[in-house]
């Protein structure tokens, strides 16, 4: 049975190792479905989610993630993308369920023409830096993004809120899930035929928790006062 919503938040752990027990596909599914769910920036959905399932893939991403038991003994293995180049492509998409949704016609503009100058025309970069800060000297503007950097940077934002909705749909269930960072990059996307610029955010591993090497010790956080602010 699923956990209400902040039991699945206290009970999310990063497992370092897992049973042998296997994970029913339809949890994984339910959790990709939730991911996909996630807000996103301006709705163009510019993330991937890699579900490795060939045993030979796997044992090379397994080896990719540097062998850690996460990725070795997980179950399953999500690697999750950020793929800022495909803006120009759900941009178009955007506008056709715009008209589909008989949307108003003050959302247009946005994806016709703020979006095409904010993600696009790249070797106008410094222009477009220049045109923010000047016009930010008198009002409020959104100052970014302006360069390929910032495009990659905002995508990254997404995949990691829509990585959150997945590790938390997973809790939900009642498995672990562990959020890897260490890996070598280039094998990933060479493995998976990913584009060039496109960004691996994370490698997630799934499994159930194996209770005794899985955690190291009860969840360390630091004193919320240092971290909460109101202003």
């Amino acid at each position: 049975m699923s956990m209400d919503f902040y039991e699945a938040v206290r009970a999310r752990r990063s497992i370092r190792n897992y049973t042998d027990q296997p994970v029913p596909k339809e949890v994984i599914q339910r959790a990709l479905s939730a991911a996909l769910l996630a807000p996103n920036s301006s709705n163009l959905q510019t993330w991937g989610f890699y579900w490795v399932k060939n045993p030979e893939k796997k044992q090379k991403l397994v080896e990719a993630c540097l062998s850690q038991r996460a990725a070795r003994t997980a179950k399953e293995l999500i690697v999750v993308t950020a793929e800022p180049g495909r803006w120009k492509r759900n941009r178009a998409r955007m506008i056709s369920e715009l008209d589909r949704a008989k949307a108003p016609k003050f959302m247009y503009p946005y994806y016709e023409k703020l979006i095409p100058f904010t993600y696009g025309f790249q070797f106008l970069a410094p222009l477009k830096w220049l045109i923010f800060n000047l016009v930010g000297l008198f009002r409020p503007i959104v100052r970014r993004p302006w360069s390929p950097r910032d495009r990659e940077e905002i995508s990254i934002k997404s995949a990691a809120l829509a990585s959150e909705n997945f590790m938390l749909a997973i809790a939900a269930e009642g498995y672990g899930t562990c959020p890897m960072e260490g890996f070598d990059e280039c094998r990933v996307k060479r493995l998976l035929g990913l584009r060039f610029s496109d960004r691996v955010v994370m490698v997630i591993s799934v499994g159930e928790p194996e209770l005794t090497q899985g955690v190291w010790g009860a969840q360390i956080r630091f004193d919320p006062k240092e971290f909460i602010h109101e202003v």
